[in-house]
């Protein structure tokens, strides 16, 4: 049989119809086992009556005589004519005293589970395997004073008593199962007609195409519903075309809008809104509920809404389009919301986060009043210098003295600017540094030696501990180089006279080099730690000035670190001085 034929002969009415047979077919025979199993363990609740009615006769006959006088075969066929097997044991022990079609004694009984049972003062019963015939037996035991009586019969012989199914029972739950498979086959047969109807109704409709489908009204609920849907779907059609245009349109717009953007109807209904406005709202607000239960209430909007109330159904605006703008700073972010009422009276509200641009245009501002302000003490230190050395008339020794003093500031110039070319390049790309490999213990040993004049000068000592020959890392020589002369430099201005500086590699592994560069010098103030490293910030304006400092030094060194896929941390040392702690990768 092909897979189209196979198809064509499982429709869904035949699908339905075998699936619930199967069930109830299962569901009928669940019920005739659970019958079977109810009836076989009655059965085996009479046999067990039925002997246990046998031990209390055996034992009312045999508990007055002597044990070993006694014929218990004999006792056996006075009560009953079946093949009976009779064992007497001690309740004490579980010794056999007295056995039936057996000539010597067995083992101990206690352990059994009937002789348990029988012992805890209940009809003790098992069905197990005989050792000694070589049979299944039914056992009953039953405690008699200081005995327990237990007869059994071979289980065999019994069960075609107990196994045999009711016939009766079975008849009529064929009978039934029958009458429901019938009435199940007559009620699929309809129903999937119907849901033919249906799934020919949503394929159609799936691919488009109009529909032509003939259904008798009336027949069953389904189709009913199938012809409802129906003419549903052709006024659906008749509207597609002018939905879509306005559905394209809006969600080409949500879809590449990099701006929280949502759309409201004429009642302030949202019609559609992105995620982007509503986590922005939620920012904004401190509110998770749905915008339209507190937009057009939000105080924090109150400029938007005012526009909104005022200019949307105002008759006077023949406008395409107004809009109104609003700037809103909430904690540390800056949001830009700008309305849109259109000339259908539905209107669009977009929010933007605007923290970026506003802090890179405050620092940015920041930058250029610190350099103008950096660069203007060595300009006009020079100029003056320049216009006495042109004005007034003086000996050589003293235009020597102005013409060093022009020569200090020129280099102080030359210096700040060198920095903040370097900072610039950090800044644009990290592309514009080439890396190579580079060994550490020569850059430090460099930069000590290159200092030593000016460590001398200030009767200042380095130590570098944990150091060795090849500490290579993939990295920019400059910025390497940078990173330890800008600290050595700053040590040795701020520091103090005598101070020991250490420079300490006191951790590697596979990926990172950990740096301790600290000193035992006059340290900093708490409140100055955390903005050591930006760009121009000095804890002591005046006598950082008066050191000839560009105020880049460790602005430089944070970002060479960084650069290096590195972090950097400052903090005091308790008996004094500062420690800076930074790690370098590898590669």
């Amino acid at each position: 049989m092909t897979i189209e034929k196979r198809n064509q002969f499982m429709t869904f009415d035949r699908k339905l119809f075998f699936s619930i047979a199967s069930l109830f077919i299962v569901f009928i025979a669940i019920i005739l086992l659970f019958e079977y199993r109810l009836e076989k363990e009655n059965r085996q609740q009479s046999l067990n009556a039925l002997l246990q009615d046998y031990n209390e006769l055996i034992y009312s006959q045999v508990k007055d005589q002597n044990l070993e006088q006694v014929s218990i075969d004999s006792v056996i066929r006075n009560i009953t004519s079946k093949t009976l097997r009779v064992t007497i044991i001690s309740a004490q022990n579980g010794e056999v005293i007295l056995e039936s079609q057996y000539d010597s004694i067995p083992d101990n009984h206690l352990n059994r589970p009937e002789i348990q049972q029988a012992l805890r003062g209940k009809d003790g019963c098992a069905i197990r395997y005989s050792q000694t015939h070589k049979k299944n037996y039914f056992y009953s035991a039953k405690r008699c004073g200081d005995w327990v009586v237990r007869s059994s019969i071979p289980f065999e012989r019994e069960n075609l008593s107990i196994l045999n199914p009711n016939k009766e029972f079975i008849y009529f739950m064929v009978g039934i199962s029958i009458f429901a498979i019938l009435l199940l086959y007559y009620f699929c047969r309809s129903l999937g007609k119907s849901i033919a109807a249906l799934s020919q109704l949503a394929q159609q409709a799936e691919e488009g195409k109009p529909i032509h489908i003939t259904i008798k009204s009336g027949v069953d609920d389904i189709g009913n519903i199938t012809q409802s849907l129906t003419h549903i779907y052709d006024n659906l059609l008749r509207t597609k075309e002018k939905l879509s245009i306005e559905q394209e349109k809006l969600f080409k717009h949500l879809q590449f809008s990099k701006e929280g953007l949502a759309f409201f109807s004429k009642d302030k209904r949202i019609i559609m809104a992105n995620n982007l406005f509503i986590q922005y709202l939620s920012l904004i607000t401190d509110n998770t509920l749905s915008p339209a239960d507190y937009l057009f209430k939000e105080e924090n909007l109150k400029k938007i809404n005012d526009f909104i109330s005022q200019k949307l159904y105002d008759p006077n605006v023949k406008e395409e389009f107004i809009s109104e703008t609003m700037t809103l700073n909430k904690g540390s972010r800056t949001f830009l919301i700008e309305c849109i009422i259109f000339q259908d009276h539905t209107f669009e509200i977009a929010i933007n986060d605007i923290t970026q641009q506003e802090q890179e245009s405050r620092v940015k501002r920041q930058l250029t009043q610190n350099i103008a302000h950096e660069l203007k003490t060595p300009v006009s230190s020079i100029r003056g210098y320049m216009e006495t050395l042109l004005t007034t008339q003086m000996d050589e020794e003293r235009k020597k003295m102005f013409m060093e003093r022009c020569y200090a500031q020129s280099k102080r110039l030359t210096d700040l600017l060198r920095d903040i070319s370097m900072l610039n390049r950090l800044d644009e790309s990290k592309d514009l540094y080439d890396t190579d490999k580079v060994d550490l213990q020569k850059i430090i040993t460099e930069v000590i030696g290159e200092s030593q004049a000016a460590l001398t000068e200030k009767e200042m000592t380095v130590e570098t501990r944990n150091l060795h020959d090849q500490m290579l890392l993939n990295g920019n020589y400059s910025l390497l180089y940078s990173i330890f002369r800008n600290l050595t430099d700053n040590a040795i201005a701020y520091a103090g006279r005598g101070t020991h500086i250490t420079i300490d590699c006191y951790l590697e592994d596979e990926q990172y080099y950990y740096f301790s560069f600290s000193d035992n010098g006059v340290g900093v103030p708490e409140e100055h730690l955390n903005r050591l490293f930006e760009r121009f910030y000095r804890v002591d304006k005046g006598r950082s000035r008066k050191l000839g400092g560009t105020g880049l030094g460790l602005a430089i060194v944070k970002n060479a670190v960084l650069f290096h896929k590195g972090e950097i941390w400052v903090k005091n040392v308790p008996s004094g001085g500062l420690n800076i702690l930074f790690s370098l990768k590898k590669s």
